[in-house]
Order: C-alpha cells, then sequence, then structure tokens
C-alpha cells in the first residue's frame, strides 16, 4: 500500500472513531470552564442568603467607626487598634465598598463571597494542575479519572463547608479570606510559570527559568498583597519552595539552584510584613509576646484548639462566632490533645521524606495555622474558626483523594452527596447572622462562660423594647464569671442609665470600670454622660468627655456629648458646633450628632434648610427616633407652605412615643394651624397634660382656646440636644 493509501485509511479510522471520542474531547478541551461555573454555581448557592446580615462584633470598629475608610486617601493608614490594624489591603477593600455604598451592608457582604469564589477557583486550578504531575500517583489517583473531577470535588466541598461562614459571612474577617486568596494566587501563579517554563523548555537560570510569561511576576505580587492582608502570609514562600522541592524540582538545592532569584524576592516580602507588624506596637497590645498572655499558655491552649477545628472540619458542629479568652493553665488537662497534635506533626515530618506528598499536605496544614495557633499570644481571641479557612483545604484534599483511592468513582459520588449536604449547613448557618441578635443569642447558648459573648448580647437587649430587664441579666451573669472585666462593668452601668433612680449605680459601675482600665475612653464618655445629669456636675462631666477624646481623639460620641454640654454654657454655641462637626466628620452616620447640628442651625437666622437637611440626614439612618421627627416638624413648620409635612411629622413622633407628653404638645400647636382642626388640636393637647399634669405650656395653650378673641399659633417647643453613650 502506498503512503498516500495508509494516510488516507489513518484519516478514515480516525473518522470513524470520532464520534465515540466527542465527549472525552469536549471534557478535555470544556471541562475545567464548566468545573468553574460548578464552583462559582456552588459558592452562590451556599452563600446566597448572607447578604444582609448586619455588621457585628468587630465591623464596628473596622467599618462604621473607621474614618481612615471614609476616603481612599488615608485608606492605606488603618487605625492600630482594629481588625485592620497594620493591614492595609484590607482597609482599602473596605474603603472601595464604602465608596461605592457607604455603610450598605450588601455591597460588603457582596465583595466577601467574590474573593471566597475566587479562592475556591484557584484552588481548584491548584489541584487540577498538581494531580497532573507524576508524584501524585502515590496518593491513588487512577489512570481513568480525569484531574478535573478531582479537583472539583476538592474545590466545591471547601467552598460549601460551613466551617468557612465565619471567613465570608462575617464582613471583617475578609482579612483571613482575602489574605487565603493571595496565598493561593501565589502558589498558583508558580505553578503557571511552570507550565510556562516546560513548554518553552527554558533551561537558564533565574527568572527566566520560570517561562517568557508574567506568572513570577504576578506570584511575587500576590505575595506581596498577601503580607500586606494578614501576618498568616508569612509561611507562603515556604510553602512554594516545599511544592517546588516536591512536585517540580525534586530537592530543596535543585529548587534554590534554578530559581534562586524567585525566592529572594518572595522572602524580601518579609520586610513589608517586618515593618508593618512593628508598626501595630503589637496589634494595639492584642497580641504577642508583650501581653499579659504567656507563651505556654497560650500553646496548651492550642494543642486541643487544633483538635477541635479538625473535628469540626470533619462534623461541623456546634459552630461558634466566638470563643472567648479561655486559657488552659495546666499541661494535665491538654495531654490527650497534644498527643493528637504531635502524632501529625511527626507524621508529616517524616512523609516530607519518605511521602513528599503527603508531607505537602500536611505541612500546608501546620504551617498555615502556625501564626495563630502555637506560642505567639493572641488575647482577644484564643481560637477562632476562620483560622482554618485555608487549613482546612488540606482535610479536604485528603478526604476527597482518600475516599477516591478506596472507592474509585464511586468516591466521586460520596464526595457530591456530602457537598450538598455541606452547602445545606452553610445556609443554615448563614441564618444565624442574619441578625445581631440571633449570632450572639447562639454564641452564648455554645459558650455559656463567655463574658464577651454575655455583654454583646446585653448590648443587642439594651437597643430592645423591654427588653432591659433581660440585658442587665446578661450583664451581671458575665459580671459573675469575671469581676474584673472593664467593658461588662462599663456595659452594665450605660444600661443602669436607663432605669429611674439607678444614676449613683451607674456612676459606681463607670468608675469600677476605670479603676480596671483608666485607659478606657468609653467608661470616661459613660462617666461624663452620668454626671452630665446632676445638678452642679457639668465641669466634671465636661472633664469626663475632654479624658475620653485625649485617650481616643476619634471618638465620634465624645465630642458629640462635648458639644451638648458646651451648649449648657452662654457663648458657647461655636464651640459647639464644632464638636458636632468634628463628630461627623468622624462618624458620618451618628444619627444624635446631625440632630444636634440641625437644632443648632435651626435657631440661626437663615440656617433652616441646613437644619431640615440635617434632621433628615438623622431619619435617614435612624428612621425611628422621635426626636429627629420632632425636630423636622418644627422645622418645617416655619418654612412657608409646609405646615402638612410638618403635622406628619409630628404625628410620626407621637407614634413612635405616645408617652411623650412633648410630642403631643408639639402636635396640638401644629393643629391649631389648621383649618377644622381644632378638636384635634385640643385633644392632643388634653394627652400632653393626661401624661404631665404641670406641663405648663399645654395647660396656657388650653386656656387660651377659651378665649373668645381665639388663639393663634404658639411656638413649637424648644428642640432638645441629644447625648449618646459608648458601649
Amino acid at each position: 500500500m502506498s503512503k498516500q493509501s495508509r494516510a488516507s485509511a489513518a484519516a478514515s479510522a480516525a473518522s470513524r472513531a470520532l464520534p465515540l471520542d466527542r465527549p472525552k474531547l469536549f471534557f478535555a478541551r470544556w471541562g475545567a470552564f464548566l468545573a468553574g461555573v460548578v464552583v462559582v454555581l456552588a459558592a452562590w448557592a451556599a452563600y446566597h442568603n448572607s447578604f444582609h446580615g448586619p455588621f457585628i462584633f468587630d465591623d464596628e470598629e473596622t467599618i462604621t467607626k473607621n474614618p481612615t475608610i471614609r476616603n481612599l486617601g488615608s485608606a492605606l493608614f488603618p487605625p492600630v487598634k482594629s481588625t485592620v490594624g497594620g493591614r492595609p489591603v484590607i482597609n482599602l477593600t473596605l474603603a472601595l465598598n464604602y465608596a461605592l455604598n457607604g455603610t450598605g451592608v450588601w455591597g460588603y457582604h457582596a465583595f466577601n463571597l467574590l474573593v471566597h469564589t475566587l479562592a475556591g477557583l484557584v484552588l481548584f486550578g491548584i489541584v487540577r494542575r498538581t494531580l497532573q504531575c507524576s508524584a501524585i500517583s502515590e496518593c491513588g489517583r487512577g489512570e481513568g479519572t480525569p484531574p478535573t473531577l478531582l479537583a472539583l470535588a476538592v474545590a466545591v466541598i471547601w467552598v460549601v463547608h460551613p466551617l468557612q461562614t465565619e471567613a465570608v459571612t462575617y464582613v471583617s474577617q475578609r482579612a483571613e479570606s482575602l489574605m487565603g486568596l493571595f496565598y493561593l494566587l501565589t502558589l498558583y501563579c508558580f505553578i503557571r510559570s511552570q507550565d510556562s517554563g516546560d513548554r518553552s523548555q527554558e533551561k537558564r537560570s533565574g527568572f527566566q527559568t520560570l517561562g517568557s510569561g508574567l506568572w513570577p511576576l504576578a506570584s511575587i505580587l500576590s505575595c506581596l498583597l498577601g503580607m500586606a492582608s494578614k501576618e498568616v502570609m508569612v509561611s507562603a514562600p515556604l510553602i512554594v519552595l516545599l511544592y517546588d522541592r516536591t512536585f517540580v524540582a525534586g530537592t530543596f538545592r535543585e529548587a534554590w539552584r534554578k530559581r534562586r532569584l524567585f525566592y529572594a524576592a518572595l522572602a524580601a516580602t518579609w520586610l513589608l510584613l517586618a515593618g508593618l507588624v512593628a508598626g501595630t506596637h503589637g496589634r494595639g497590645g492584642s497580641a504577642g509576646f508583650g501581653t499579659q498572655v504567656t507563651g505556654w499558655s497560650y500553646a496548651l491552649t492550642q494543642f486541643p484548639a487544633i483538635v477541635h477545628y479538625l473535628r469540626l472540619s470533619l462534623w461541623p458542629d456546634p459552630l461558634v462566632l466566638d470563643y472567648g479568652t479561655r486559657l488552659a493553665t495546666q499541661a494535665e488537662e491538654v495531654v490527650p490533645y497534644a498527643v493528637i497534635v504531635l502524632l501529625l506533626v511527626i507524621a508529616t515530618v517524616l512523609a516530607v521524606w519518605r511521602r513528599p506528598v503527603l508531607g505537602f499536605v500536611g505541612c500546608w496544614f501546620f504551617a498555615i495555622l502556625a501564626p495563630s495557633s502555637s506560642v505567639v499570644p493572641i488575647v482577644t481571641q484564643t481560637m477562632a474558626e476562620h483560622r482554618m479557612y485555608l487549613a482546612l483545604a488540606a482535610v479536604v484534599v485528603l478526604a476527597v483523594l482518600g475516599l477516591y483511592s478506596l472507592l474509585g468513582r464511586r468516591g466521586l459520588v460520596v464526595c457530591a452527596a456530602a457537598a450538598v449536604g455541606l452547602g445545606c449547613l452553610t445556609v443554615e448557618r448563614n441564618k444565624t447572622y442574619l441578625s445581631d441578635l440571633a449570632i450572639w443569642s447562639d454564641t452564648v447558648a455554645k459558650c455559656p462562660g463567655n463574658v464577651r459573648a454575655r455583654y454583646n448580647l446585653g448590648n443587642i437587649l439594651v437597643k430592645l423594647p423591654n427588653r432591659l430587664p433581660d440585658a442587665i441579666a446578661q450583664y451581671e451573669t458575665a459580671l459573675q464569671i469575671d469581676p474584673n472585666s472593664a467593658e461588662t462593668h462599663n456595659n452594665y452601668g450605660h444600661a443602669l442609665l436607663k432605669i429611674p433612680g439607678h444614676l449613683s449605680d451607674a456612676i459606681a459601675q463607670f468608675k469600677t470600670a476605670l479603676q480596671l482600665d483608666p485607659d478606657s475612653a468609653k467608661a470616661h464618655n459613660n462617666l461624663g454622660l452620668a454626671l452630665f445629669d446632676l445638678p452642679g456636675r457639668l465641669p466634671d462631666a465636661m472633664a469626663e468627655f475632654e479624658a475620653a477624646l485625649r485617650l481616643d481623639p476619634d471618638l465620634a460620641e465624645a465630642h458629640n456629648n462635648l458639644g451638648t454640654a458646651w451648649l449648657d454654657l452662654p457663648g458657647r454655641g461655636p464651640d459647639a458646633m464644632a464638636e458636632f462637626e468634628a463628630a461627623l466628620r468622624l462618624d458620618p452616620d451618628l444619627t444624635e450628632a446631625h440632630d444636634n447640628l440641625g437644632t443648632i442651625f435651626l435657631k440661626m437666622p437663615g440656617r433652616l434648610p441646613d437644619a431640615i437637611t440635617q434632621f433628615e440626614a438623622a431619619l435617614r439612618l435612624n428612621p425611628d427616633s422621635m426626636e429627629a421627627h420632632s425636630n423636622l416638624g418644627s422645622a418645617l413648620l416655619n418654612e412657608p407652605g409646609r405646615l402638612p409635612d410638618a403635622i406628619a411629622q409630628y404625628e410620626a413622633a407621637v407614634r413612635l412615643d405616645p408617652d411623650s407628653a412633648g410630642a403631643h404638645y408639639n402636635l396640638g400647636n401644629a393643629l391649631l394651624n389648621m383649618p377644622g382642626r381644632v378638636p384635634d388640636a385640643i385633644a392632643q393637647l388634653q394627652a400632653a397634660l393626661r401624661l404631665a399634669p404641670d406641663y405648663a405650656p399645654a395647660r396656657e395653650m388650653l386656656n387660651q382656646l377659651q378665649n373668645p378673641h381665639g388663639l393663634e399659633g404658639v411656638p413649637p417647643m424648644d428642640s432638645s440636644l441629644h447625648s449618646n453613650d459608648t458601649h
């Protein structure tokens, strides 16, 4: 047969076989893309109900009361004493959210989910390309299963696992998820550079060995951004080197010889991390060896913590937002956990040399947990679920490959069922984040000895109608557990301020809080509020507000309260206005400052439009503010043609607080100016007198109504100024 005939026959045979190979060819060409779509859909399905959860816990300091995110120019200089301290990239993303949507929660949650989804896609890419390496054969992958399916199983389970909810649904923990994304990108870009280098068959040293593209630079940039996101990124250069030794170069010596410039550049990113850590001074005293927690006590606590994380990886219940600050003090109580962890560490070390692939997976787990779960104390949280965000990938990889090794393709069916079940658990867990009352009630139920959880629940209950006794019960229980908690004494005093006749008890609590923590700006501010209500104590109250501002110049509430105090002194209106404006610069969402500034404008010639603007801003922030409705009504009453609008605002004030004699009086006064509404006006004035029989303005107005010459409208009551506390 001639060459031409043989070629024709081969082409004919290939043509006949083509229909049978089309599914494989289609999957080979489009499988990775379709798998990526599945990862995206799985992430959305698991977190579709997470977009409306309120800001909780650290979100107050990192978002609602963080002045550095108000404009992009200050975003790279976050406050030290907060979750974003020393993490400028995280603060910048919050500033971008704020620029797009203010403090609307939806955008922040959407960004968190976007980061998590991208991390899942990058993890898929890492696992898929790694499974194509010959070194992975020791883990049992058969030749008949495409790496794409195994990588998809890993990525989907990791994305939908409910243990990830704290890092995704809790906004401030984007520090963990965004760092995780950069960590994964650092490794992924290195792997892609190797693919490019293999195809181009480059054998030269330094960066050129890494391929002809920009993947090496992308890896270094990702590492740099990760270092500016969270300290856990510190192990990324070492993990990349270990990956190179395990899957690419074969030895550390060879990896360094071929790519020494690349690793030098990765190591240089540690300089940025070191500078950021040094600039936070131990994260404001909440982390590091200079705290009141010893490295030994913290390390003991981490043995049960790591075992607990592993258990939650396999059986994610119960999940807890805040485990508190409990420390193990005796080595005996952690012995069983220490044995488990140390055996795993020993197995990992041995596997690095004898079974390198398994060793890499073990090193991934421990290297990522080491910065937060070793000997460096983190005072504010001795254990936290978000620390497992990246470490969970190691557990999932071992579980998926183990199932496939034991069950073959049936193992993938088990993985699919597990992903569905875990996704449903994530949806349920996200429901708990939909209200601050639900998440803190859940935390107290699961950790009843957690002082911080109890006083945070008290902080929520104290704002709810008819729940003040429940709030006080939470504070009192917290103080029984830890009588030396300055924050609990402060919050307990704040609750007592709301109970008539308990002013002296509240002052005693604030003073106790200051004895325990003399540098508590919030306790100084609250003590000032309590003294403000005592006759002749205005100078003392102002001294406390000023002390609070010396300790924390960015405490917007203290500026507002000092402004309120200035107004009690003759001729100090300009000083008061300056304080209210300072409060709004620091916290544009401070309702009371808008209301107070509007009240000043209302009394100034030609500033009526500005007063209306401030009152409307207060109502946008808090539609249930009786004072703001009343004040807006008073402003509209003075604007021609706005009488119906003024009446509507007064009616809203009466609905919100039917026991306010002043609200009834203002509504009655406004109704007198409306034709045919005199009987309604009389009814409102009578209601005011029933609530306050000695209420002279209402009594005088009713007496004038009996005058046969009639009555012209009486001006509304003076708008009151509002102070606000700080929990």
